[in-house]
């Protein structure tokens, strides 16, 4: 017996039209629609998609951050690799992540790696895109890092993912004075984080059209 196989294109393209269905009644924004769809269509999940939280200022920001080159900054290698970064040549963003996955600096106090990683990122974080996937102690770092003035990223994207400060870390994102998307409780994940921003990205590339 042969089997005949879909596209990878074409399986996409059904997938997008039978999430667009199962949130056909969901108002909001054609972008947020946008990044929405992504989300379902990695998580397969689609309430997770349409309980995600947008910052009124956190599309404009992020899709000028974009356009106009600003650094990209993840907790770990993860998100990194997940994003579409052969779209963003033309506009030359960076993509950073400080995260040492090979534990090879020296770190007597034994502080959690993902701190560190916001630390090392420093000045780098002022007028980014921070994506955060996975460590919720990445992003509560970044939180004190901005309320002492130390940085002030352009917008967050807060996905960290876990039982143990994940749900925290958000609501005390969701307190500050910088566009953020994000997702209430424990859900997130690395490729969350990735899809947000590559929806982002697609949009500015013109691929999601109304």
């Amino acid at each position: 017996m042969s089997r005949k196989y879909m596209s990878p294109e074409a399986i996409e393209e059904k997938s997008m039209a039978i999430i667009e269905k199962e949130i056909k009644n969901l108002h909001c924004s054609f972008e947020e629609r946008q990044i929405i769809k992504r989300v379902i269509h990695t998580t397969v999940d689609v309430d997770f998609g349409k309980s995600l939280i947008f910052h009124a200022k956190a599309i404009e920001i992020g899709l000028r951050a974009i356009k106009k080159g600003k650094t990209i900054v993840t907790d770990v290698h993860m998100v990194k690799s997940g994003i579409r970064a052969y779209d963003l040549k033309e506009f030359g963003n960076n993509i950073l992540c400080f995260f040492d996955k090979d534990k090879k600096e020296p770190n007597p106090d034994n502080i959690p790696r993902a701190v560190l990683a916001m630390r090392k990122a420093g000045k780098s974080l002022n007028d980014s895109i921070v994506a955060i996937g996975n460590a919720p102690t990445a992003l509560f770092e970044l939180i004190d890092m901005v309320k002492s003035g130390d940085v002030k990223p352009a917008l967050i994207i807060g996905m960290p993912v876990g039982f143990v400060g994940a749900a925290e870390s958000k609501e005390e994102l969701q307190q500050l004075d910088i566009p953020y998307i994000t997702i209430n409780g424990r859900r997130g994940g690395s490729t969350v984080a990735a899809a947000i921003l590559n929806a982002l990205i697609k949009i500015v590339k013109g691929y999601e059209q109304t």
